[in-house]
């Protein structure tokens, strides 16, 4: 069992742990594109991706951002979180440019770069590592939009590189000790619980510092809002995600850092499901389900 009132290991917690208050990330948009986006891969994206890139709610500076969590704001530091689009999908001066003004701010202990596996090359990662030695009090974490590790599903929703290439870049990654954070959607068409299952157990073979779980949304002039709406398939409605998720965590190593559960799409895009639309409301019935059940993360291992 956790510290503090989740019977999981939650981002909010290690970071209480670590630092000693509660730190609120800020989720940033520098006005990269992706190689899924600018015709390297293709000009459609990602299937599921909204035309913010996943960042919707970003701030283009770090200072709009601390702004925008300024009224529930209790600690003293943030995260600066790089989360738009691929952000180490650029030329290397500009990264550098771009992290260290992040990483200089005193009000930053640390950055949260949102990439692609793809897009992890030599000179990032020469950067990456350089970063470490020039920033020793600081971190620097990565977060890989895995989403499924089935490839006939990566197929589908055009995610553009092999499982290969994700493996090739955590070991890249851990080779030079930067903590890794990857992305998994739940409730892709065509995949099951016994799907997620194989997922939580592959991941616990790496070396992984933390996890997010994505309900899958609908939103707006995506290509997969025109797949849905032509030909509607069926999506988990909050009482079968909630048992989703506890089952899922119950299969996942202790260590691993919980950084999300569910998500919350921007209302005026969102086709489905609507019920995710009230995040607070999720968590609550999420959490109460855990302890009815008397939950807590990684309770099927050995």
């Amino acid at each position: 069992m956790y510290k503090h009132e989740k019977p999981y290991y939650t981002l909010d917690t290690y970071l209480k742990e670590t630092y000693g208050e509660k730190i609120y990330k800020i989720s940033l948009d520098p006005g990269f594109t992706c190689p899924n986006r600018d015709g390297t891969l293709s000009r459609r994206g990602c299937i599921f991706c909204s035309e913010g890139g996943s960042g919707d709610f970003s701030s283009t500076t770090i200072e709009e951002g601390i702004r925008k969590v300024s009224d529930k704001f209790t600690g003293q530091h943030y995260i600066a979180y790089f989360q738009a689009y691929t952000n180490t999908y650029g030329p290397v001066s500009k990264l550098k440019e771009l992290y260290q003004a992040a990483l200089d701010h005193p009000l930053i202990i640390g950055i949260s770069i949102a990439t692609r596996p793809d897009c992890l090359g030599i000179e990032v990662l020469q950067l990456l590592e350089a970063l470490k030695v020039q920033y020793p009090t600081k971190f620097i974490w990565i977060e890989l939009g895995l989403q499924t590790i089935h490839e006939q599903t990566a197929i589908y929703i055009r995610r553009g590189y092999t499982l290969a290439c994700f493996e090739e870049a955590v070991k890249n990654l851990h080779r030079i000790q930067i903590p890794i954070i990857v992305h998994i959607i739940l409730g892709l068409p065509g995949e099951t619980k016994t799907d997620y299952l194989k997922t939580m157990h592959y991941l616990n073979q790496l070396p992984l510092q933390g996890l997010k779980l994505h309900l899958l949304h609908i939103i707006k002039n995506t290509d997969l809002a025109e797949d849905y709406l032509a030909t509607p398939f069926s999506m988990y409605s909050l009482e079968d995600y909630s048992l989703l998720i506890i089952e899922l965590l119950e299969h996942v190593r202790r260590d691993m850092v919980i950084h999300r559960i569910t998500g919350d799409g921007p209302k005026d895009l969102l086709i489905a499901p609507l019920w995710s639309s009230n995040k607070k409301k999720v968590l609550n019935h999420i959490h109460k389900e855990m302890k009815e059940k008397q939950f807590f993360q990684g309770k099927q291992l050995s």
